[in-house]
């Protein structure tokens, strides 16, 4: 039996500029009672817990809790007995177990700790949801479940009545994930209060009481334990029915006229967060990466670019198998792979140099003579490579850090068209950019593949990969479960969703 409602959002709306990611969202949290928010990637979910817990100020409307109307402030929220456990985590990795739940709030009088009263609440903590103690072992060490549950510890010691859990399973392996489940209902039946974002369906019917359908920055159905099944939950998700029986794929074999420029076979990473993927890709090609949270999209992009140590597999460049997985994006690059990240401004460009120099990071030797840059000459040739982006020349000399986003991912699409890499891996091409912006790297990116470079994209945005993909790689839990032809362009995301959920099976 579920409580009276502890948490009561109204009318929640959040903007972002002219970005609206939450338009009048009412629901309820209640005591005792797991309720679950799902909805396709950028939906509001994520956004309606940051609201929640004080992270995030609303634009409109308001959260109370027991009646009182929330600060918009994470202690404000943990003041009034709210806990978040983050995808990613808040652990100090050199400090004990015992020490990480303990931030924040240490035990102790007159400025001087009582490690003996700490090691007490952290061991009857820890029986009291049948979990480990090991309350020295540097965190660290611990499993991603073993530092979640150490977060929720903390949640729970700080005598919080609810916890908001956002993707809480999706780096978990199935021991892991069901320790966590365990935990998760063992709050429950503590009258604790729990809202959890999730894109694993199974998950969501096998806990929820309750769940609510985010689609759009909307709240479209809300349905009660047993009412739904997981079809029903894409369909709200969607707007749109989608047929009853397994959908086979229409797709028709890629022609092999010429040999693929990329050959993957077998890629896996130890963790786990990739198992067994292989695909090919041929010269001009737009390969499309769709999935969800946690399906391994980016951990395969960061794969092929050489960011991931502990990637295994057989790589083949143009004929040429490479002797080993590339283990350093130099390596990489030597191969003839090149990424365009996400987070552009800490991984894509030099802020504090101008755009003429970030265009021609990756050739500065171009505009060099005898180990000397000429300033004239790169800023030549920076404004032949990025004009055909449409880029101001006259803004060439202007620092990084002052563009806007959509001028800095121009000057990174220049980069790469200059520097001419065999295959050009692009993650969240469009983030953080205007509409109008959007349209223009998409057609920009088309571009390239029809001037003979080969580029494979993810995006959080199924709509997006659909719009300029010859080709789609369906991810999830870190496999490739479809591969699908898109070269007609009459796909739909309700073609992909109940792939990437596990809810139809391709032929």
């Amino acid at each position: 039996m579920t409580g009276a409602a502890l948490i009561e959002c109204a009318r929640l709306t959040k903007d972002y500029g002219v970005l609206r990611a939450l338009d009048g969202v009412s629901l309820d949290i209640r005591s005792g009672e797991i309720h679950a928010l799902v909805g396709e990637n950028g939906a509001g979910k994520s956004t309606c817990l940051g609201l929640i817990g004080g992270r995030i100020a609303p634009t409109g409307g308001s959260v109370t809790i027991d009646g009182k109307v929330l600060k918009a402030s994470p202690r404000a929220s943990r003041e009034a007995g709210v806990a978040s456990v983050h995808q990613e985590l808040t652990i100090v990795p050199h400090l004990s177990a015992q020490a990480n739940v303990f931030l924040a709030r240490p035990e102790g009088r007159l400025g001087v700790l009582s490690e003996a009263r700490m090691r007490a609440q952290y061991v009857a903590l820890c029986e009291r949801f049948g979990v480990p103690a090991h309350p020295d072992v540097p965190a660290g060490r611990l499993s991603v479940a073993g530092q979640q549950i150490l977060e929720v510890l903390r949640a729970v010691g700080s005598g919080a009545r609810a916890v908001l859990f956002d993707e809480p399973t999706s780096a978990l392996g199935p021991s892991e994930r069901a320790a966590l489940i365990s935990l998760i209902r063992d709050l429950k039946a503590q009258r604790v209060a729990i809202a959890f974002v999730s894109h694993n369906l199974d998950e969501v019917t096998e806990l929820a009481d309750r769940v609510t359908v985010f689609r759009d920055g909307r709240v479209t159905r809300q349905f009660e334990r047993g009412s739904f099944t997981k079809q029903d939950l894409i369909v709200a998700m969607v707007g749109d029915e989608l047929a009853a029986r397994p959908k086979e794929s229409a797709a028709k074999p890629v022609p092999a006229a010429e040999e693929p420029v990329l050959q993957v076979r077998g890629l896996g990473i130890r963790n786990r967060a990739l198992h067994d993927v292989s695909f090919d890709l041929r010269r001009g090609e737009i390969l499309g990466i769709a999935g969800l949270v946690g399906s391994g999209r980016t951990s395969l992009l960061s794969a092929l670019a050489g960011a991931q140590l502990y990637a295994r597999g057989q790589l083949t460049v143009d004929g040429r198998r490479a002797r080993h997985w590339p283990r350093t994006p130099a390596e990489a690059r030597r191969l003839g792979l090149s990424l365009l990240p996400e987070d552009r401004k800490r991984q894509g460009l030099v802020l504090t140099r101008s755009a003429g120099e970030n265009v021609m990071l990756a050739n500065l030797r171009d505009a060099a003579t005898a180990g000397v840059i000429s300033t004239a000459r790169l800023r030549a040739l920076a404004a032949r490579a990025s004009t055909p982006f449409g880029f101001d020349s006259a803004r060439l000399t202007t620092i990084a850090r002052n563009l806007s986003g959509g001028n800095q991912q121009k000057l990174m699409l220049a980069r790469w068209a200059s520097a001419r890499p065999k295959v050009l891996l692009v993650d969240e091409p469009t983030r953080g950019i205007d509409v109008g912006a959007k349209a223009d790297i998409l057609q920009y990116l088309e571009q390239l593949a029809r001037d003979g470079m080969s580029v494979i994209v993810v995006s959080s945005e199924i709509e997006e990969v659909l719009a300029i993909s010859d080709r789609i790689l369906v991810m999830a839990k870190g496999a490739k479960v479809a591969e699908l032809d898109n070269r007609s362009r009459d796909m739909t995301v309700n073609d992909i969703l109940p792939i990437a959920f596990g809810v139809t099976q391709v032929q």
